[in-house]
């Protein structure tokens, strides 16, 4: 994922969770924040409830994989929580819990 993909900064993290929308998905909740940027940023938070480093960082990959492979609507900062169940999904029910956000909240092109 390119840097200006990546939201990183924990007061965005903060701005998303607490004044964002909230939609949520099968294995999957997203909260999005509208930025004065060009770009959309994409965020993942996978809990210790997840699984062990090893799962979260598999469900994390699996995570950007899906964001890179859809196109976004710009000026957005999004976040993705993994719920535990996300640790059993395997590729196919995220993308297709990801698609189903997306085009819920509208911010899927």
């Amino acid at each position: 994922m390119k840097r200006e993909q990546r939201l990183t900064e924990k007061n965005r993290f903060a701005a998303v969770y607490h004044r964002g929308k909230s939609w949520a998905s099968g294995p999957l909740v997203m909260k999005a924040y509208p930025n004065r940027s060009e770009s959309t940023r994409f965020g993942f938070s996978v809990s210790k409830r997840v699984g062990k480093a090893v799962v979260r960082n598999r469900t994390k990959r699996r995570l950007r994989e899906c964001v890179q492979s859809m196109t976004w609507q710009p000026g957005w900062d999004v976040v993705f929580v993994a719920r535990s169940s996300a640790s059993s999904a395997d590729y196919a029910q995220l993308r297709e819990a990801m698609e189903r956000l997306g085009q819920r909240s509208r911010l899927k092109r």
